[in-house]
């Protein structure tokens, strides 16, 4: 057991990190906590409380640490906080914006592109993001147990021209090691698999997550190894988050990173700029930049495709080119992601 202590802004507390189990099973979830926590004014409560109604809170301990207490504006706590606007119901926003629905030939399996699939190897999160696209997904139909996952793996293997396996959620890593261990090995014995892909926030709000266990199973596979964080935020990244990237690639693992362009958190050039030198120096590479999915509930953190545009033009003047993320809409029925 290890203690460290943890700065956020001007306070400073106590973290003991027992196990990335114990810190999830202890993240905060409920907005009375969360406001208190943080010092925020009585009048952010109503909205944190009716949005919640909506969609849960879920915020780790190790994520809380770095959102400035205080500030109703910090963009960490602005993906986390749900407002009043959450209740509001927006033209065009749905429960199921890429209409993934459409897209699930077996229980727990999405395939929408050609030569990989996705695989719902968990239906938790370790943080609730309030703009997240399968905020409303149906979890409970679509979590295979062990013996239910053979359905899913029996397509993947009569299917030659998949060549890689991605793990998604929720958050794939939210699982247990044993049981993505068994999973990753039954990939593996797909002979025309190629590559694993994970796409992750719990080393970004759990770092604690990136244990010996999770390194033993994702080290020793003989897939090639691809994990995609979600940052956000520049301030996202701290010397843990570094750490455990680092661990990462000591065992063999391509890091990228994929963002969401969200107004008032990152929609500026200042912002964007700093999340990809930030990223660079963890041994990080950017890789999409996505507009906001219609998700019902996120309306408010929308910015408009040509705004969107002038920022990436803006980012060029700013940015080598291996830094720059690709601006990018997910539209469903196409046979790829759409280039802004």
């Amino acid at each position: 057991m290890q203690e460290n202590i943890i700065i956020a802004g001007h306070h400073a507390h106590a973290q003991v990190s027992t196990s990335w189990q114990q810190q999830l099973s202890h993240a905060i979830r409920d907005p009375d906590t969360l406001c208190q926590r943080l010092g925020l004014d009585a009048q952010w409560l109503p909205g944190a409380q009716a949005g919640h109604r909506l969609f849960d809170i879920c915020v780790p301990d190790a994520y809380l640490a770095r959102i400035k207490p205080n500030d109703p504006n910090d963009p960490l706590l602005r993906q986390v906080l749900p407002i009043g606007d959450e209740t509001l119901a927006s033209p065009g926003y749905v429960t199921d914006p890429l209409e993934e629905a459409d897209h699930r030939p077996v229980k727990g399996l999405i395939h929408k592109y050609a030569n990989r699939v996705l695989l719902i190897a968990s239906p938790a999160c370790a943080i609730n993001c309030r703009y997240c696209f399968r905020r409303h997904f149906p979890y409970s139909e679509n979590s295979p147990s062990r013996a239910q996952w053979q359905e899913a793996l029996d397509y993947l293997r009569a299917d030659t021209s998949i060549h890689e396996a991605i793990l998604s959620g929720g958050d794939p890593l939210a699982a247990s090691d044993r049981q993505l261990a068994w999973l990753v090995e039954q990939l593996e014995s797909i002979p025309h698999l190629k590559r694993l892909r994970i796409h992750t926030r719990l080393p970004v709000v759990i770092p604690d997550r990136v244990d010996e266990g999770l390194l033993s199973w994702l080290g020793s596979t003989r897939l090639q190894k691809v994990v995609v964080l979600h940052i956000n935020h520049a301030n996202e990244i701290d010397q843990a988050v570094v750490d455990a990237c680092t661990r990462l690639k000591q065992a063999g693992v391509t890091l990228l990173n994929q963002s969401v362009l969200l107004r008032d958190i990152n929609d500026n050039v200042p912002t964007l700029a700093a999340l990809s030198e930030r990223l660079f120096e963890a041994g990080v590479l950017p890789y999409y930049l996505h507009v906001l999915d219609p998700v019902q509930g996120a309306a408010h953190f929308d910015v408009p495709d040509k705004e969107a545009q002038a920022l990436i033009q803006a980012l060029l003047e700013h940015l080598p080119g291996f830094l720059m993320p690709r601006l990018v809409r997910e539209v469903p029925g196409k046979m790829s992601k759409t280039p802004l």
